[in-house]
């Protein structure tokens, strides 16, 4: 349980209540923390590029329509 942050300048991200299993060996978010949370730019059809609002830091990407609920994203 907490708030997951950049490894590379310790702005928060994600909290783990958005958190949930996924079969991708990386962790799922349905969302972020905050607006500001991350930046997204369109890297491919279905899929957002996902940096570090603060620092610009790569964090992979958002899948539109691919969360755990009809119409929700997954980070």
């Amino acid at each position: 349980p907490g708030i997951y942050v950049c490894a590379k300048c310790g702005h928060e991200l994600f909290s783990s209540r958005a958190k949930y299993e996924h079969s991708s060996p990386w962790p799922a978010f349905t969302e972020t923390l905050r607006g500001d949370s991350v930046a997204k730019r369109e890297e491919r059809r279905g899929a957002l590029k996902v940096t570090c609002g603060k620092c610009g830091n790569g964090l992979g990407h958002e899948f539109l329509n691919d969360g755990p609920k009809r119409g929700q994203s997954r980070f």
